[in-house]
């Protein structure tokens, strides 16, 4: 029989400065032409996000390490690529140990972590965060890491399948898995309303989850990829001269939709599925998966939260909504969760909750 795998709990974290509205604000500014900047700000009405956070200051009440978003991003000069790159290597430590502090692991439980997942597409360095994360909580020398970078919104459910694979594989092992995004380090100056538009949804946030044999939080009972024929162009990201250069087309919300209306057979396959972990990659994409799946209107409840409290953090954001439903959900309910990204494809994940998370 095969060993059964559990994610035991979830910690996330967030930086502390609020970017969204000054983002409007500058936004709008910096597109000269008044028709876009009259359609930028009604999109952004309609966003569903009430709050992005990210490293960058705009408040005016900096630190001496503190980093002025404005003075980063001043016009006709943006940063380079290797600028940001600094700014993830300075950064994204201090996000992801205060996620690990959040996630308070025991002695006993620490001794047990034979591998560390980390994923991230907004930064790298080497030696990266597996480091950083051994290091900090003092595992063994010895523990197997893994790097899965350049996936985007759905490297966590590929995280996550891994992670099983090992636990079934090792079951007295433990899998820490880390998800990290700064997003809000790749913004590009740009007259083109879709692309300012894409900047829009996007924040900082990081997830720490515990994965074992141990039957608490919720059970990994079954992965599914979805991929879409001829939309491979809708979602790209690629490493340009001055960060990383998105295309986030509009018409994903539509690919989705169709996706989630062919296959809806297939992912529901007779479950009685009451919690829906979406990735919120924004509010047209949760509507699209709404209506596909023909789920009721507080279905996606736990997805329009996350979204509206921090945005999209790309990987790291559907585990923002696991980590809600974890702090609510009755046991024995059966879930699906998904995420979205380059491909186009949809990774989707089966769980059934056990318990309320510690």
């Amino acid at each position: 029989m095969a060993v059964k795998v559990y994610v035991e709990r979830i910690a996330t974290a967030t930086f502390d400065h609020d970017v969204h509205h000054a983002f409007i604000a500058y936004a709008h500014d910096m597109l000269q032409d008044a028709r876009s900047r009259t359609l930028f700000l009604r999109m952004a009405e309609r966003a569903g996000i009430g709050a992005r956070y990210s490293p960058l200051v705009v408040d005016g009440l900096r630190q001496a390490d503190d980093v002025d978003a404005y003075a980063l991003y001043k016009a006709d000069s943006f940063p380079s690529t290797a600028r940001r790159m600094q700014l993830y290597k300075q950064f994204a430590p201090l996000l992801m140990r205060r996620a690990l502090d959040r996630l308070a692991l025991t002695d006993d439980e620490r001794r047990n972590i034979r591998h560390v997942i980390v994923t991230s597409c907004t930064g790298f360095y080497a030696p990266g965060l597996d480091f950083d994360a051994a290091d900090y909580l003092g595992l063994d020398p010895s523990v197997e890491r893994t790097m899965i970078g350049f996936m985007g919104c759905y490297a966590a459910i590929n995280a996550l399948k891994q992670a099983r694979h090992i636990v079934r594989s090792q079951p007295e092992d433990s899998v820490l898995v880390i998800n990290l995004e700064l997003c809000t380090l790749h913004l590009q100056e740009s007259q083109d309303l879709g692309e300012v538009l894409s900047f829009l949804v996007f924040g900082d946030g990081c997830a720490a989850s515990l994965i074992s044999a141990r039957p608490a939080g919720f059970e990994l009972t079954g992965f599914r990829a979805i991929r879409l024929d001829g939309t491979a162009d809708l979602i790209t990201w690629d490493i340009g001269d001055q960060g990383f250069d998105m295309v986030l087309s509009g018409q994903v919300p539509l690919a989705v939709g169709e996706a989630l209306s062919r296959h809806k057979d297939e992912l529901i396959a007779g479950r009685d599925i009451s919690l829906w972990a979406v990735h919120p990659g924004g509010r047209s994409v949760l509507d699209a998966v709404q209506e596909a799946l023909a789920l009721p209107p507080h279905a996606l409840a736990a997805s329009r939260e996350v979204l509206c409290r921090y945005g999209n953090m790309s990987s790291a954001t559907v585990m923002f909504v696991l980590e809600t439903m974890l702090r609510t959900a009755q046991p024995n309910k059966a879930g699906c969760a998904m995420s979205f990204g380059p491909g186009l494809t949809a990774e989707t994940m089966n769980f059934t909750t056990v318990a309320k998370a510690l």
